[in-house]
């Protein structure tokens, strides 16, 4: 019973970790190198600090979780 929540959880959290990760805004990482946008230096604002903040969390979670599946 403990194994199926477990998972049932991990599969929850993997979830909003996935969604998270594709709301974040794309960088120009190799783009600037093609012509891109030049802001080497940028801070993160608002909404986009919390994303980022909740993406931390999400996956120390989802570790935090996948350790306990295997250890029990």
């Amino acid at each position: 019973m403990r194994s199926i929540l477990l998972s049932v959880i991990q599969i929850a959290i993997s979830i909003l970790l996935i969604t998270a990760i594709l709301l974040q805004q794309r960088g120009t990482g190799l783009g600037a190198a093609f012509g891109g946008a030049s802001d080497v230096f940028r801070t993160k604002r608002g909404i986009e600090k919390s994303l980022f903040y909740a993406t931390i969390v999400l996956s120390v979670l989802f570790f935090v979780t996948a350790v306990l599946n295997v250890v029990l």
